[in-house]
C-alpha cells in the first residue's frame, strides 16, 4: 500500500517533513557547526539524533568505536614526501655524475631506494584513497567515535528489515575545490598520480641503464628532468584540504540522516506501524574518515543480520542538494564495488511511485557506507542529489544550511517513503 492511501493529506504532509528535514538541520548547523570525525562536535550531534529518534523508535542505542580521524587523508601527506624524495634521489643520481662529482656505486642505491619510496606511495594511495583500507590507521592518533542505532519494530512478527543510513561527521575543507571546483581538483589529484606513475616507470628503467653500465646514458638525464618537472604538483598537493577549517556538511550528509529520521518520524506520527517489517535508522561516525562508522557496524552486526533469516536492505542516503542530479548509485568506492542490483531497482521503483525516473551512476572518485555494507555481504545501495564533478560546495565552507534545497529534500522524503512502503508490501522479490 502506498503512503498517500494511508494518510489524507500526503501531498502537504510530505512537505512538512521536508521541513522538518530542513529545521533539524539549521539547529545542528547553528547551534554545534562542524563534525570532524571522533570530535565532541560529532557527538553532540549524534546525541541529539539519539534524543530525536527515541520519539519514534522502540530502540535506540550509541555504540563507539575506535577511529584514527586523520589517517584516511594521511595518505596525501605520505604520498607526497615519498614522491618528492624519489624524484630528488634519481634527479640527484644523474645531475651530479653530468656535474663531475662521482658517486659511483651509489648510483643504483639512490635510484632503487627511490623507486621504493614510490612504490610505498602508490602502496597508500591504492589502499587507502582507492578501496579505503586502514593501512595508515596505526601510525595516526586514536579518537572515540559513534554510530547511533535506532529500530522501529514491525507489529507482528519481523519478516523484513529496512535499514536508512545517513553520516553525522562532516569534512575537513578541500581547498581545491573551494578554489576552482572541479577545474582544479580533477587536474591537480590526476597530475599528482601521474606523476607518481611516471616516476615508478622512470626508476625502473633507471635500474636496468644503471645494472648494464648505461648509468651515463643522456636518455636518464631527460627522464629525470622530466620526472621533476612534477615536484611543483606533488607540493601543491599538500595544500589539498585544511584540518584546522571543518565544514558544517549541511548536505553532505546531514541531509542523509534527517532524511532517514523523517521516515519512523511519519509512522509515529501517522500511527503506522508495519506488520512484518522493522525500519532502522543509523547514523554513522566518521565516513569522511574512510567509511570508518560502517565499518564499525558491519563488523558488529553482518554476521547477526546475514543469519537472522529476515530479508534486509540497506538504503544510504548521500548529499541530497541537486534535483538534476538524483540518481542512485549502483557502482561505489571509485567504480570498484558493485552495489545490490535488487536495492537498486528497489529505490528506483519507490522513485518511480514518486513520480521520479531516477538513473544508474557511479561513485567515480570517492566512496559512500553502503561500499562497506556491501563488502560486507549485505545488500545495500545509495541514494544521491549531487553534482559529481564535484559540486563546489562539497566539502567546503559553502556546504551549510543557508544552502539546503527544500524542493530536492522535498522529493526525497517522498522516494524515501514510497521505498519503505514498496519494501513493506512487496520487499526486494516484485
Amino acid at each position: 500500500m502506498k503512503p498517500e492511501e494511508q494518510v489524507k493529506n500526503y501531498q502537504s504532509d510530505r512537505r512538512m517533513y521536508a521541513n522538518y528535514v530542513v529545521r533539524n538541520i539549521k539547529k545542528i548547523c547553528k547551534e554545534i557547526g562542524p563534525r570532524i570525525a571522533g570530535s565532541e562536535q560529532e557527538y553532540d550531534a549524534q546525541k541529539r539524533m539519539a534524543a530525536e529518534l527515541e520519539t519514534s523508535c522502540d530502540e535506540v542505542k550509541i555504540e563507539d568505536f575506535t577511529v584514527s580521524p586523520w589517517a584516511f587523508m594521511g595518505w596525501v601527506q605520505v604520498a607526497v614526501f615519498c614522491a618528492v624524495v624519489s624524484t630528488l634521489l634519481f634527479f640527484l643520481s644523474e645531475l651530479l655524475p653530468k656535474c663531475g662529482v662521482d658517486i659511483g656505486f651509489l648510483q643504483l642505491p639512490m635510484v632503487a631506494v627511490g623507486a621504493v619510496f614510490v612504490l610505498v606511495a602508490l602502496f597508500f594511495v591504492i589502499t587507502e584513497f582507492l578501496f579505503y583500507k586502514e593501512t595508515l590507521d596505526p601510525f595516526f592518533k586514536k579518537a572515540t567515535s559513534h554510530n547511533v542505532i535506532a529500530v522501529r519494530k514491525a507489529a507482528g512478527e519481523t519478516k523484513r528489515r529496512i535499514i536508512l543510513c545517513g553520516h553525522a561527521d562532516s569534512a575537513p575543507e578541500w581547498r581545491f575545490t573551494y578554489w576552482g571546483g572541479p577545474k582544479l581538483v580533477v587536474p591537480a589529484i590526476g597530475g599528482g598520480i601521474l606523476g607518481l606513475l611516471l616516476s615508478v616507470v622512470f626508476d625502473i628503467i633507471a635500474v636496468v641503464f644503471i645494472c648494464r653500465d648505461k648509468g651515463d646514458s643522456n636518455a636518464l638525464l631527460i627522464l629525470s628532468i622530466i620526472n621533476a618537472c612534477f615536484l611543483p604538483i606533488f607540493l601543491f598537493c599538500l595544500l589539498f584540504y585544511n584540518k584546522k577549517r571543518p565544514v558544517e556538511g549541511a548536505n553532505d550528509d546531514l541531509t542523509g540522516c534527517y532524511l532517514s529520521m523523517a521516515v519512523p518520524r511519519f509512522l509515529q506520527d501517522k500511527n503506522i506501524r508495519f506488520e512484518n517489517t522493522e525500519v532502522m535508522v543509523i547514523c554513522t561516525g566518521s565516513e569522511e574518515s574512510g567509511l570508518r562508522g560502517a565499518k564499525a557496524f558491519v563488523k558488529a552486526h553482518a554476521d547477526e543480520i546475514k543469519n537472522d533469516g529476515i530479508e534486509t536492505v540497506y538504503f544510504g542516503i548521500d548529499t541530497v542538494r541537486d534535483w538534476d542530479f538524483m540518481a542512485v548509485y549502483n557502482k561505489d568506492m571509485t567504480g570498484t564495488v558493485h552495489n545490490s542490483e535488487k536495492v537498486c531497482k528497489l529505490i528506483k521503483e519507490g522513485a518511480k511511485l514518486a513520480g521520479f525516473d531516477l538513473p544508474s551512476a557511479t561513485v567515480s572518485l570517492g566512496s559512500t557506507d553502503a561500499a562497506a555494507i556491501t563488502q560486507a555481504g549485505l545488500d545495500g545501495a545509495t541514494f544521491a542529489a549531487m553534482d559529481p564533478a564535484p559540486a563546489r560546495y562539497y566539502h567546503t565552507r559553502l556546504d551549510t544550511a543557508d544552502n539546503l534545497d527544500p524542493k530536492t529534500i522535498e522529493a526525497t522524503v517522498d522516494i524515501c517513503l514510497q521505498t519503505v512502503f514498496l519494501f513493506d508490501e512487496k520487499g526486494v522479490n516484485f
